[in-house]
C-alpha cells in the first residue's frame, strides 16, 4: 500500500460558497499541484455547527444530587430573542462530588442504587446521549464529610482543621488504610465508568481543598505543615494516585489540575519549584491538563504566568480543559488585576475567554447556577465564538476520488485536511492510542457502507493552526459488486468496527451514521 504525505505551505484558507454544501471540479486548484485524477470535491466548512466530539466543546456542570430536570435547563438569550437549551451546546456533563456520596458504605456504590439521585441522574444523561465526567473530592475542609466514615472507622488517619466542625475530616493520602479503601473504590468506579460511550473524562486526582490539587495535607496535627518529608510525600502520593487511575481507566481520558502548588500543603504564593516536575509526572502516567482558575489574575492565588507557561509547554501534546475561577455572584471579581468592572460579569467572561484562547483549551465550562446564566445572558457572543474557534474542528477542504473504477483494483484518493479550531485533537493519548483514523467508504443506495478503506497514515493529531495537510492514499482492492455507489468520508473509531466517531465541521450531506457524502462512482467488472 503506497501512501505519502505532501507538505503544502501557502497563506490563506479556501472556503467554498456553493449552496449545495460542496463543489466538484476536475481541474487543479490554482497554485497547488494536483497529483490525482478524478472528481474533486470541496466540502463547505461550517463555522457555527455545534460539534459533540470527545474532549472538545462546552461542558455542562451539575451536582450528583441534581434533579434530572436540570439537564433540560433553558436560557433566554436576549440578543436573539429566544430560549435555548444548555445541553444543546454541551458535549459533556461534569459532576464534582464527594467520595462519600459515590461510596456511602463499604462495597456499596451510588451508581448501582436505583433510589440514589446519582443513579437517576446518570440514567437521564444516558437517555440524552451526553457522556459524564467526574471529580471525586476527599478533603472535608469547607465541605463536610467527603471521605466515607467507614474509612476512618477502619483506622485511616485524618486531621480536623477546626474543632468546631469535627465531621470535616481531612484524610492523610499517604496513609495505607486510606489507600487500601481508595484503591478498592477506584477499581469499582472504573468497572462502571471506564467506557468512552458513557464517560467523557475523569478528573483523577481530587486531593486538597475542593479537590483542586493544592492545599494537600500530610500532617495530622497541622494541615499546613511543611517539613523535610513534604516533597517526597508529594511525589509518592501523586505517583501512586495517577498510576492507580491510569491502571483502571484504560479507555477514558484522565486530567489533573495544573497548579503552581500541586500536591503541596500550601495553596497561595509564587510557585513551588517541584510543581512543574509533578505535572510532567502526571502526564507521563497518562494524564491531560485542566485548570480551575481561568480568568483570575491575582498573582497570589489566580491563573499566573506559571500556569500560562505550563499550558504553552504542553500545547499540542496534550489537551487542556478550563474552568473559570470566579463565581460572579459571590466573588469580588472587580478587585482582580485585570480591571473587571463591578456589576459587569461580562468582563469576567471575556477575561476567561481570552485566557482560554491563549492556552488553546479544548473545553470551556457552563458551571451551575449564575455562571451558566451569565454566559448565555451576558456573553452569548463568546459562547458562539468558542463554538466557532475553540476546541478542535476537523474537516477536509478538498478530496479527489475516482468517478469510475474497476472492481478488483485499488483506488487512489487524495485528501487535504485542516483543524480550524485552536484546540488539539489528542489521538495520541494513552487511552485512545491513535484509534481515530480517516476512512473512506463506498455507500450503496441505502447509505450503507459496503466497503470501508482506512488510511492509517492520515493522522489527525498532527493537524494544528488551520494548516493544510495533504495525503494520497492507495486503497486496498475494491471488492463490491458492480453498480453505482457514493464515495463518503469520516473519521472512524478503529476499535468500534470502523464506525464514524468524530463529527466533521462541514455543511454537507451526511448519513445517519456520520459518513459525509462526496461524489458518485460507478464500479464496473
Amino acid at each position: 500500500m503506497n501512501k505519502k504525505i505532501l507538505s503544502l505551505f501557502f497563506i490563506g484558507i479556501f472556503i467554498c460558497m456553493n449552496s449545495c454544501g460542496c463543489s466538484k471540479d476536475n481541474n487543479s486548484e490554482s497554485g497547488n499541484e494536483r497529483t490525482t485524477e478524478g472528481v474533486e470535491v470541496k466540502p463547505l466548512y461550517s463555522t457555527s455547527r455545534v460539534l459533540k466530539n470527545p474532549l472538545s466543546g462546552w461542558v455542562m456542570y451539575c451536582s450528583a444530587s441534581a434533579d434530572t430536570s436540570y439537564l433540560d435547563k433553558e436560557e433566554y438569550v436576549a440578543v436573539e430573542g429566544r430560549n435555548v437549551k444548555v445541553m444543546d451546546y454541551s458535549s459533556a456533563l461534569y459532576i464534582r462530588t464527594k467520595w462519600s456520596v459515590l461510596n456511602p458504605a463499604d462495597g456499596k456504590y451510588a451508581w448501582n442504587d436505583p433510589d440514589s439521585e446519582l443513579y437517576k441522574l446518570l440514567k437521564a444523561a444516558q437517555r440524552r446521549h451526553i457522556p459524564v465526567a467526574f471529580r471525586v473530592v476527599v478533603d472535608g475542609r469547607d465541605q463536610g464529610a467527603n471521605t466515607p466514615q467507614f474509612v476512618f472507622d477502619a483506622g485511616a488517619k485524618y486531621a480536623v482543621e477546626n474543632d468546631k466542625y469535627p465531621d470535616r475530616k481531612t484524610p492523610m493520602p499517604q496513609d495505607p488504610v486510606f489507600q487500601k479503601y481508595y484503591e478498592k473504590f477506584i477499581e469499582a468506579f472504573a468497572a462502571e465508568f471506564n467506557d468512552p460511550e458513557k464517560t467523557a473524562f475523569i478528573d483523577g486526582y481530587g486531593l486538597g481543598k475542593w479537590g483542586e490539587g493544592h492545599s494537600v495535607a500530610y500532617n495530622v496535627n497541622d494541615v499546613n505543615a511543611v517539613d523535610e518529608n513534604t516533597e517526597t510525600l508529594k511525589h509518592d502520593v501523586l505517583d501512586w494516585i495517577t498510576k492507580l487511575y491510569a491502571k483502571n481507566f484504560t479507555k477514558v481520558p484522565l486530567v489533573i489540575n495544573y497548579h503552581r502548588f500541586l500536591g503541596h500543603p500550601l495553596g497561595q504564593g509564587t510557585f513551588n519549584p517541584n510543581s512543574e516536575g509533578l505535572v510532567s509526572l502526571a502526564i507521563q502516567n497518562g494524564y491531560c491538563l485542566r485548570s480551575d482558575a481561568f480568568g483570575m489574575n491575582n498573582s497570589s492565588w489566580g491563573y499566573t504566568d506559571w500556569e500560562k507557561n505550563i499550558a504553552s509547554q504542553w500545547r499540542y501534546k496534550v489537551p487542556i480543559i478550563m474552568e473559570g475561577g470566579y463565581i460572579v455572584n459571590q466573588h469580588s471579581y472587580w478587585n482582580d488585576g485585570a480591571g473587571y468592572r463591578k456589576g459587569h460579569p461580562e468582563d469576567v467572561r471575556k477575561g476567561e475567554y481570552d485566557a482560554s484562547k491563549e492556552a488553546h483549551v479544548n473545553m470551556m465550562d457552563f458551571r451551575v447556577g449564575g455562571e451558566t446564566d451569565s454566559w448565555f445572558q451576558d456573553a452569548f457572543d463568546l459562547v458562539k465564538s468558542f463554538i466557532s474557534e475553540g476546541g478542535y474542528r476537523l474537516y477536509p477542504d478538498k478530496v479527489i476520488v475516482p468517478g469510475s473504477l474497476k472492481s478488483g483494483v485499488s483506488a487512489k484518493i487524495e485528501s487535504r485536511w485542516r483543524n480550524m479550531g485552536w484546540g488539539y485533537f489528542p489521538n495520541n493519548l494513552k487511552q485512545w492510542n491513535y484509534k481515530y483514523k480517516v476512512a473512506f467508504a463506498l455507500l450503496d443506495s441505502n447509505d450503507e457502507a459496503r466497503q470501508i478503506f482506512v488510511d492509517d497514515e492520515c493522522e489527525p493529531s498532527t493537524w494544528i493552526e488551520s494548516k493544510p495537510f495533504l495525503y494520497v492514499f492507495d486503497t486496498p482492492e475494491v471488492s463490491v459488486p458492480s453498480g453505482s455507489y457514493t464515495w463518503a468520508v469520516a473519521i472512524v473509531d478503529t476499535t468500534d468496527g470502523n464506525n464514524p466517531a468524530i463529527e466533521l465541521a462541514v455543511n454537507a450531506e451526511t448519513t445517519t451514521e456520520g459518513w459525509v457524502k462526496l461524489a458518485k462512482v460507478n464500479i464496473i467488472q
